[in-house]
């Protein structure tokens, strides 16, 4: 698994760090192209600031007064340090070598951080480099936690933000809570709510630790199918059974589900879904699952210990772009041509679908082959059909799943029409419209060869979650 600890529990652990570990030994070239210089004295001349003097002593033995046994036994690397340079970088550093319980140790064992983590956070602290990648930096974030180095901790997290995506969310939200990162954890969330049902397949969602579950299970706005919600608790409950070496029966799926199978609600599940999924698991008991089917069924329904109220999800929000819409005869045809315009926002959102215009010669269906692209590579794309009522209103399609849209980047919203040819179509468009706290920026798109532009044409609006 690529970046993994992006994926994984534990923040110090990481196993795919050779990469890193050759960059610092890079940077030990560099020193050592210095050292005719330096053997004889004159390498101050040779850099012409303190911050390039200081950084030629990052990782060099040159007048190293300490030095630091970093990983865990088995995956261990020594590392020189200067404690003056050490204490002026990190107050913990400063009451290590200088507080009043300051020891004379020439040598220190920090088997909690991996090298990598080690060296990225000492780059900082000798270079005012920061040197981030997916594989070290959650390891990194500790180190700088640990260490109270706090800019450095905030680039780490502003990493993370960047790379935040549905398959590593879940992960993540754990880390933030762990690292008392607020500000991560309620991005994360956004992305959980709004992308759901990718956040709950993805493979990081079997890594988090049983709150983390609870948390998310216990989520009134994830924006999900409970047979989903159901499917990813079995899943996660597979993989716990693994970290506890359990065999994974269903009955022990249930023991480290525990109360948590409670919280998943189950009786707002499509009868069908229920019938021919989770009655069918296993994992409820035979009392349970008769219950259930008498909810559904009965007028006298039993209580059950399974919460019946479905949850709200988000509300889905529309950019409306154009200020009027008409028609005339002959005026707008489709002939599978593409309609298409190109927008950007000013904070990250997920694009769910377009509202798109119908018939203007009464109601008829259409067939919409709908694509989002960035930078000309496709993100989504759907075939669907929709029925309009020949009235002038738009009519939703949706892709399969919410598209994240990052900030100040052009991306492209097209249509593919065929139905019937002559339809309503949008005037009066404007280049940018404010949707409560999101604002939207249209320009055209050289992917459109039907007409649409900023000023009038198709996809009217874009349907999206904040």
């Amino acid at each position: 698994m690529a970046a993994d600890l992006l994926f994984g529990k534990k923040p110090p652990s990481s196993t795919g760090t050779t990469a890193a570990v050759q960059r610092y030994q890079q940077q030990n070239v560099t020193n050592n192209n210095t050292s005719a210089a330096q053997s004889c004295g004159s390498w101050q001349g040779l850099y012409p600031t303190i911050r390039e003097r200081n950084s030629v002593m990052f990782n060099n033995e040159m007048m190293a007064d300490v030095h630091f046994v970093v990983g865990p036994p088995g995956g261990t690397q020594r590392v020189p340090g200067h404690k003056y340079v050490l204490a002026v970088g990190s107050s913990v550093f400063h009451a290590m070598f200088y507080g009043e319980l300051a020891e004379d140790q020439e040598e220190i064992r920090i088997p909690d951080v991996e090298p990598p983590s080690f060296l990225a956070m000492l780059k900082y602290i000798y270079c005012d480099e920061i040197d981030l990648c997916a594989d070290t930096v959650l390891a990194t974030l500790y180190a700088a936690k640990k260490y109270i180095v706090p800019h450095l901790a905030r680039a780490c997290v502003s990493f993370l933000e960047t790379s935040l995506s549905a398959r590593n969310a879940c992960v993540l939200l754990s880390q933030s809570c762990l690292f008392e990162e607020p500000d991560l954890t309620q991005r994360c969330w956004e992305v959980i709510d709004a992308q759901a049902e990718l956040a709950l397949r993805s493979e990081g969602f079997c890594d988090i630790d049983a709150q983390t579950l609870e948390s998310i299970l216990l989520r009134e706005t994830l924006n999900a199918k409970e047979m989903v919600v159901f499917e990813a608790a079995l899943n996660w409950a597979e993989a716990e059974c693994q970290r506890r070496e359990l065999p994974p029966t269903i009955e022990n799926k249930r023991l480290v589900l525990d109360k948590a199978i409670y919280l998943i609600r189950i009786p707002t599940m499509a009868l069908e879904d229920f019938a021919n999924g989770a009655a069918q698991s296993g994992v409820l008991t035979l009392t349970e699952t008769n219950d259930i089917f008498l909810w559904y069924t009965a007028s006298n329904k039993p209580e059950l210990l399974f919460c019946s109220k479905p949850r709200k999800g988000l509300a889905p929000q529309r950019c409306h772009r154009f200020q009027s819409c008409a028609y005339r005869s002959n005026q707008w045809r489709y002939r599978g041509r593409c309609d298409s315009i190109q927008f950007a926002v000013d904070k990250r959102i997920f694009i769910a679908g377009f509202g798109l215009y119908g018939s203007s010669c009464g109601s008829a269906e259409y067939s919409a082959k709908i694509e989002l692209k960035r930078q000309g590579v496709a993100m989504a794309q759907r075939v669907i059909k929709y029925f309009s009522d020949g009235s002038s209103s738009t009519f939703p399609v949706w892709f399969d799943y919410p598209v994240q849209i990052e900030p100040d980047t052009f991306y492209t919203a097209s249509v593919v029409l065929d139905g019937n040819e002559l339809s309503y179509f949008g005037q009066e468009g404007m280049t940018e419209v404010q949707c409560g706290k999101v604002t939207f920026q249209f320009q055209c798109s050289s992917d459109s060869t039907n007409g649409t532009g900023v000023q009038g044409g198709q996809i009217p609006e874009l349907i999206f979650y904040a």
